[in-house]
């Protein structure tokens, strides 16, 4: 069994850091499904801004609204206006095809990455 990447929504902009909020990452719905991630979901986020990395897990957030919002303590470590890419993975003894889509600067989604199978080396 190996872990491998699943969903990811590449190059998102934080709309919000709230220290006060009870942890974890406020995500479009709409963005949700897109990537196939789903609520409560534990997921990976790294700033392509500082380099922070954490795990912390989904809340869907208001449809259609772009929001990317680092909730409690995760907002110590990625803020307002940092670009961040979002990580779903999967423990599987199978290859999988990832969803990776890339975001404007408004989390639009713009489009699917190139999708590349997780890849099982032979022993």
């Amino acid at each position: 069994m190996r872990w491998v990447m699943r969903s990811k929504i590449h190059n998102a902009t934080v709309t919000e850091a709230n220290l006060a909020y009870i942890g974890s990452i406020t995500i479009d719905e709409d963005l949700l499904d897109k990537v196939g991630l789903w609520p409560g979901e534990k997921v990976m986020v790294v700033s392509n801004t500082s380099g922070a990395r954490l795990e912390t897990y989904t809340i869907a957030g208001p449809r259609g609204t772009g929001v990317i919002g680092m909730n409690g303590a995760a907002a110590h470590l990625i803020g307002e206006g940092e670009q961040v890419i979002i990580m779903g993975f999967e423990l599987t003894d199978e290859p999988i095809k990832a969803k990776a889509g890339l975001v404007d600067r408004a989390n639009r989604f713009m489009r699917f990455l190139a999708e590349t199978p997780s890849t099982i080396l032979a022993d």
